[in-house]
Order: C-alpha cells, then structure tokens, then sequence
C-alpha cells in the first residue's frame, strides 16, 4: 500500500509540481493509521516561489491536501505562524514526511529546520492567555453540571473536549492537538492519562455521565490556579466603537 501511495505522489508531482525540489508525503498513511477516506498530506517545496499556497484535488481516486511552500515561506508559517500559536503541524509533517522522489541535502535541511522548531518546544503559556483557558473551561464544565437535553450536552463535550486536552496539554509544556489528532498526542504526552481523558469523555457522550468531566477538569486546573469565574474581566480596545448615523 505504501508503495502505491509513494509511486501515487511522484506522479503528483510530475503532473502538477514538476519543478518542486521535493515533496514530503505526511500524515495518517505514513503513520499506518490510514482509513479508506484518508487522504494525501503532501508539503510540496520550491526553491523559491512568490507566495505560500494550499490546495485540495482528487487524483488517482485520492483527496489530496497539498500545503505548497519554499523554504522561506515554510520558515516563517512554522516559526511565526505556528510557533507563537503553541502549535508544530508543519514541522511534523515534514519531520514524519517520506521524502519524494529522493532523499536529498535540500530535503534533509528541512528536516533539520522541521527538527529544530519541534524540540525548541512551543513558548510558555502567559498568564493572561491561561485566565481565559480557565475561564472558557469554568462556564463549559458549569453548562454541563444540569444540562438541559442530550443535545446540549453533546455540543458543549464537543467543546469541552478540545479546550480541556489543550489546556492539559499547553500547561504541561507539551504543543497543542487540533481535531482527531488530541487523542494521539494525549497518549504520547502521558498514556495513563489519555486512556482516562479518553474513558471520562465515552462516558460522557455515550451515557451522558459528567462526573469524570468534571472531576478531571477539576484535576487539569488545579495546578494552573483552579476554576475561574468570579473577578474575571476582558477589556475591550478602545478604538472598539463605531459613531451612531446623526438622525434628523
């Protein structure tokens, strides 16, 4: 299967990216993790292009996501963009990504670049972003206390789900998840406890039992300061106004 999937992404890239240096083929598939809908996570890198791109095809029967960049423009979305956001899913793409059609010095240099950014680690939470983690989190884990239907329940899991797993995530030093990607990155960052958030949250969703949510938010802020609600304030800019129309 891989093999294919190789030999699928070089004619991607003599049909669409023939002056590409390299293509880093990424994702689930490289990862064994494929599932019939999966689809092509491709880098794709010039030598120099005039600006960054990405863009969705079908080729060969396959969804193919195509992130299209040179090595400055990769540079800057993974040290200026991502970084700062607390997030590395370029860098690991590239550092997971089988290299197409060849290993190469420019291909290892990126790799090297891909490295670098993922072991500098993702900068320290400042105080006032971990206030309004706590804050969101208080008034989820307070609408699921008494919810009023099974629907609201499920949508404010849904929410929960993501902003409690990067909360435990940012606050522990490790890079934030996005979508289907958190439990993955909860099993490698401390698998008992991936097992438990994940355990806590079928619960919740299959069952509608919130006890572990909450005990395990509980458990996630503690150290972080705790729930928040009382006191809590967001100050608007100033320039935030627009004039009323003069009325006749």
């Amino acid at each position: 299967m891989l093999d294919e999937i190789i030999d699928i992404t070089n004619r991607i890239r003599l049909t669409k990216y023939r002056a590409a240096k390299v293509i880093f083929l990424a994702g689930s598939i490289v990862r064994g993790e494929a599932t019939p809908f999966s689809d092509l996570d491709l880098v794709v890198v010039y030598e120099n292009l005039p600006a960054a791109f990405r863009e969705s095809f079908y080729f060969g029967g396959f969804p193919v996501e195509a992130f299209v960049h040179d090595p400055e423009t990769l540079n800057y979305f993974m040290t200026e963009r991502e970084r700062p956001a607390g997030v590395c899913v370029m860098a690991q793409m590239i550092s997971e990504g089988l290299e197409v059609p060849e290993t190469s010095s420019f291909s290892q240099s990126l790799k090297q670049l891909a490295a670098s950014v993922i072991n500098s680690r993702p900068p320290a939470l400042d105080e006032e972003h971990l206030r309004q983690m706590r804050y969101q989190i208080t008034n989820l884990i307070d609408d699921i206390r008494e919810p009023r239907s099974k629907a609201e329940l499920v949508a404010t899991g849904t929410a929960l789900y993501h902003a409690l797993a990067n909360c435990y995530l940012r606050a522990n030093g490790f890079w934030a998840a996005k979508d289907k990607s958190i439990p993955r990155k909860l099993k490698l960052a401390n698998p008992e406890f991936g097992r438990r958030f994940g355990d806590d949250f079928e619960r919740l969703f299959a069952g509608g039992q919130t006890a572990g949510v909450i005990a395990l938010a509980g458990e996630i802020l503690a150290p972080v300061g705790g729930f928040l609600f009382d006191g809590h304030r967001l100050d608007a800019p100033a320039d935030n106004r627009k004039p009323l129309a003069q009325v006749e």
